[in-house]
């Protein structure tokens, strides 16, 4: 999850073993606006992730595979970049 400090938009990632946040710089004067528009993205995309205001949390499966995170990262990733 680190991977994702300098994808543009995003502050902060930070994690307690799997359970993840990553944080969105917000919209001015729409707050909650990009992670919003993210949690779409990765749903239309075929991944599940929670979205609070302008921070998305995962919290995988303990039994998740390695492939399972990497597709889960790369998905974000590009949602990330495919918002303005």
């Amino acid at each position: 999850m680190h991977s994702l400090r300098g994808v543009p938009h995003v502050i902060d990632v930070r994690n307690y073993g799997l359970i993840g946040a990553v944080e969105l710089d917000a919209r001015a004067g729409k707050p909650g606006a990009r992670g919003y528009d993210v949690f779409v993205k990765c749903f239309e995309r075929g991944v599940m992730v929670r979205q609070s205001g302008d921070v998305i949390a995962m919290s995988p499966p303990l039994i998740i595979e390695p492939q399972q995170i990497t597709r889960i990262v790369e998905t974000l990733a590009d949602a990330i970049r495919d918002t303005a």
